[in-house]
């Protein structure tokens, strides 16, 4: 990294600290807390550009040479960015974090991934189980530190920014998504065909990843990879894990599962019945559910007709994904004042030829009325947004809108 290079991410790392000295950010927080504690004071609004942020914040607006320098600076930059465009309820903090190095093993195969010469084109994928004998194959993956190359990391960035940020190792546990894992492994359309043809095949299938997960999860926390994730830290498809009732009141610094949020979605299973729903997935997710504080579940399946399936069988279920394709009404009505409402608007709104404010704003308006009268606790999330058309104003106004919705 060059001398010009650490100066531009000095710059802007201080930067990043004062706005995470302001005081709205306390605001914030208490505003997620109280949301995440079915005590919420407005409807909550976030905005993650996700495949936009290349046109927000494009490459060739980033000033840094070397590679490392380069995506540590994109980071800042997309943090101010979002402070200064989309004033919307993302805390900015003073950390910075970073994983600790982790050799894992996997399951032993893997899909051959077909990718196009396009960028960010679509991509096809050919899937290494055909067989029972394949299946039997497959091997429980394991995790491990790599104590140096961590340590070699945390020296990096504690020399780097260790006097402006707060830089620590953060291992917060991942979501699990088994279905959508086992179609990578068995083919979507194969799998779709196996329940009713190979039903045995699929429980099997199901039944070894649940298994690995929790045994490689179980790893994991003895090793103390695993940190809490009730601070500033991205939960489920779309929300915050600030949180006053994670940990458990008995806590005494080991992290265990129930002093976590839990994560499970199945967006494979978005036109599969609950009934099939409820046999191939949600059995093998419950147990996992089972261990968290607190779960949430779904991404961008729509849920509307399987809600009161996913609240029999997951225990502490305190929010839920309604997609751009669920019912609002139907989901209000089942989720009432006791699951959080984690809506997320069509983003084709952004995405389109043309930006509609007036739809933007009817689809807002139409969301919150609906919670309001099922005292449903909302999140309004933007995301899965993979192009602004090159008008990132696109994102302001529509955040400009979302809040005086909110404010109304």
């Amino acid at each position: 990294m060059t001398p010009t290079d650490r100066t531009i991410i000095r710059d802007l790392a201080r930067r990043v600290a004062a706005v995470a000295a302001d005081p709205v950010q306390d605001e914030r927080r208490a505003l997620w807390r109280a949301q995440n504690a079915l005590r919420p004071i407005r409807p909550v609004i976030y905005i993650s550009p996700e495949g936009s942020w290349i046109e927000l914040v494009p490459e060739d607006s980033l000033q840094c040479e070397d590679p490392t320098a380069r995506a540590v600076e994109r980071a800042l930059r997309q943090r101010l960015y979002a402070q200064e465009h989309f004033h919307d309820d993302t805390v900015c903090d003073a950390d910075y974090r970073i994983g600790k190095v982790l050799r894992g093993t996997g399951w032993g195969v893997g899909e051959k991934i077909i990718r196009p010469d396009e960028a960010r084109g679509a991509y096809v994928w050919e899937a290494p189980i055909e067989t029972r004998a394949d299946l039997e194959a497959l091997t429980p993956p394991t995790v491990t530190v790599d104590e140096e190359a961590s340590a070699q990391v945390l020296e990096f960035y504690q020399d780097l920014l260790g006097d402006i940020l707060r830089v620590c190792f953060h291992n917060p546990p991942g979501g699990y998504a088994l279905m959508d894992e086992w179609t990578r492994l068995r083919g979507i359309t194969q799998t779709l065909m196996d329940m009713s043809d190979e039903p045995d095949l699929v429980h099997d299938g199901m039944r070894t990843l649940m298994e690995g997960h929790l045994a490689r999860t179980e790893s994991m926390l003895e090793q103390g990879i695993i940190s809490l994730n009730n601070g500033n830290d991205y939960v489920g498809s779309g929300s915050w894990g600030w949180s006053d009732e994670l940990p458990q009141a008995d806590f005494t610094g080991t992290v265990r599962l129930a002093d976590l949020w839990g994560f499970c979605t199945a967006q494979i299973m978005s036109e599969v019945s609950p009934a099939m729903h409820e046999e191939f997935v949600l059995q093998y997710e419950a147990p996992i559910a089972a261990r968290f504080g607190l779960n949430i579940y779904g991404c961008c399946e729509p849920l509307h007709h399987k809600l009161d399936m996913l609240k029999r069988h997951l225990p502490r279920l305190r929010r839920v994904s309604i997609s751009p394709w669920a019912d609002k009404a139907m989901s209000a009505e089942q989720l009432g004042n006791q699951i959080i409402f984690n809506w997320k608007p069509n983003p084709a709104v952004l995405a389109g030829v043309e930006f509609d404010e007036g739809w933007a704003r009817e689809d807002i308006r139409e969301t919150i009325d609906i919670c309001r009268a099922n005292g449903c606790a909302l999140d309004i999330v933007m995301k899965d947004t993979h192009t602004c058309q090159l008008q990132p104003r696109r994102f302001d106004r529509w955040a400009e809108i979302a809040r005086e919705e909110v404010e109304r």
